[in-house]
């Protein structure tokens, strides 16, 4: 090991023991590796020191700028939630389902992908069925809005929650209440001529019935379970739509 040490320092153009002088480049103006090594060892630990105080600050402004940001103020919102009028103050950025869930006390409206692709938000909004997750509720001042817990009267279920039970169109339970009232609001869809993908004549007028097993996947395709309860599901929102109009919109109220 000696040996292998000493031709090494040969070499480099170095004496065999150099462990006290100045690496610097040899007299012939030829820099060593040692030297070289030497050097950019020094001038690394240079630029680290001399970045730390520079990382400290910019951590110190943006903390600062965090603390100096003014509270995000809050607006007047008027709607009408199961029946009953409401006037609320909320943050500008709250969304629909944030709002009933949290601000209302209303946790039927359920937040699934917090996307808009799960359709377990679902609410009826002045006739039309939408996904809250999606809608921020300074954008509905004034609106008319029915939850899953607005369907029912009393003890008494709405048509189509009571087709849900009949049925057995759920298991888990979490997509239901975006389930159902997404189903109340597209047998008002389909009474108006609304077409879909599956109609076989979109250009007649008038309702859209009866409805088939294929139009109904196809009108609810916006809402997924997870459980695979879709022949119950099929099913209640069949019976539902054979109903007399007077049964089936009973308290959709939207």
């Amino acid at each position: 090991m000696t040996s292998l040490l000493s031709d090494e320092r040969q070499a480099d153009g170095l004496p065999d023991d150099d462990s006290n002088r100045p690496l610097i480049p040899s007299p012939a103006g030829q820099l060593t590796r040692r030297a070289f090594l030497a050097e950019s060892g020094t001038t690394g630990i240079a630029g680290i020191l001399a970045s730390a105080p520079m990382a400290a600050s910019v951590a110190s402004a943006a903390q600062a700028d965090a603390d100096a940001a003014p509270p995000s103020s809050s607006m007047a919102l008027a709607l009408r939630v199961n029946g009953k009028p409401h006037a609320l103050q909320v943050d500008p950025r709250t969304t629909l389902l944030d709002l009933l869930r949290e601000q209302m006390a209303l946790p039927g409206t359920k937040k699934g992908c917090d996307h808009g692709q799960c359709g377990a938000c679902t609410v009826l909004v002045n006739n039309r069925r939408i996904n809250s997750c999606l809608a921020l509720a300074l954008s509905h001042d004034g609106a008319e809005i029915t939850t899953i817990e607005g369907l029912a009267r009393g003890s008494e279920l709405h048509p189509m929650q009571a087709a849900f039970v009949k049925h057995d169109g759920f298991q888990c339970g979490y997509c239901t209440s975006g389930q159902i009232c997404s189903a109340v609001g597209m047998l008002r869809e389909a009474e108006q001529g609304a077409p879909s993908h599956v109609t076989a004549d979109v250009r007649r007028t008038g309702p859209v019935a009866p409805l088939s097993d294929a139009e109904i996947r196809e009108r609810m395709s916006g809402n997924i379970c997870r459980c695979g309860a879709y022949p119950g599901i099929v099913a209640a929102v069949r019976e539902v739509s054979r109903m007399p109009r007077a049964a089936n919109t009973r308290r959709s109220r939207a």
